[in-house]
């Protein structure tokens, strides 16, 4: 259908979110899958005094998470392509409800922000203890992307006596070749230190959410509208019609004035049409 200069700056931009939103969703369920279902870390989900640890809890919600990403992105996609106010409109709604519950994780998130730090060092640690253990490959390209992101090492962050160092990153100093930060002590004090940070980043993620949501509303108004509007042209003005000349009849008088004139009308000219020998 035809849309003018929003209605596909709309569509392009939700195209463009729904590809970045596949990629993160598919990335969040593929790692929590992979926790979850790997021969290393699967005994622990069997054991049900650890059912409600924070590696549990973390491994369930990106899979949660996921999997809620790809249905939306599933919508958005279908919607936005072949141009269904159905899906939009089931998009909308899934968007909406993303986008309020990315910013209330946030608020609280930045009211409870010292007992947030407190267990996400503790899922540090629980991470660190099943790599120490089973050797994981999927932990330890958790633990590389935490050391490189936040620049630590491990639990004690003394590389000598480490067995995570191979995930480490490189020193910068010479201080940092015997000793670098340690991660929970560093993960607690950013959090908490950056707790204003941290809820920007969810506002903002949940700002980008209800721009995709204007865009979604936007293209589905553009589509009811070309929907509703006829296909066919309503002509404004009629066409004068061809009219046919009447013949005029012609009038014979006649040589004696004791009768009446005489009207002959002209027939109507016949196409015959002769036979060829």
């Amino acid at each position: 259908m035809a849309l003018d200069g929003c209605g596909l700056v709309c569509k392009f931009f939700l195209v463009l979110f729904n590809v970045i939103f596949a990629l993160v969703g598919l990335a969040f369920l593929s790692l929590g899958l992979w926790l979850r279902f790997s021969e290393n870390t699967r005994p622990i989900f069997n054991i049900e005094e650890l059912n409600s640890s924070t590696f549990v809890i973390a491994v369930t919600v990106l899979i949660v998470l996921g999997t809620i990403m790809l249905i939306v992105v599933t919508f958005g996609d279908y919607g936005a392509c072949s141009e269904k106010r159905g899906a939009l409109q089931v998009f909308s709604c899934l968007v909406a409800l993303l986008a309020g519950a990315e910013i209330c994780v946030g608020v609280l998130a930045y009211s409870y922000r010292e007992e947030v730090g407190v267990r996400l060092g503790e899922l540090y640690t629980n991470i660190y203890t099943i790599y120490a253990a089973t050797g994981d490959a999927a932990l330890a390209v958790t633990l590389l992307f935490i050391h490189n992101w936040l620049h630590c090492c491990g639990v004690t962050g003394i590389k000598l006596i480490e067995t995570v160092k191979d995930t480490c990153p490189s020193p910068q100093g010479f201080l940092e070749h015997i000793a670098m930060p340690s991660c929970p002590v560093t993960i607690m004090g950013i959090f908490k230190s950056k707790a204003f940070v941290m809820l920007c980043i969810f506002i903002g993620t949940g700002a980008l959410l209800l721009v995709a949501l204007i865009c979604s509303v936007v293209l589905g108004c553009q589509l009811r509208q070309s929907t509703s509007s006829p296909q066919y042209i309503v002509l404004t003005q009629s066409t004068p019609a061809m009219v046919t000349p009447e013949p005029n009849p012609q009038i014979i008088s006649s040589s004696l004035h004791d009768q009446d004139p005489v009207v002959i009308t002209p027939l109507s000219v016949v196409t015959i049409p002769v036979p060829q020998a």
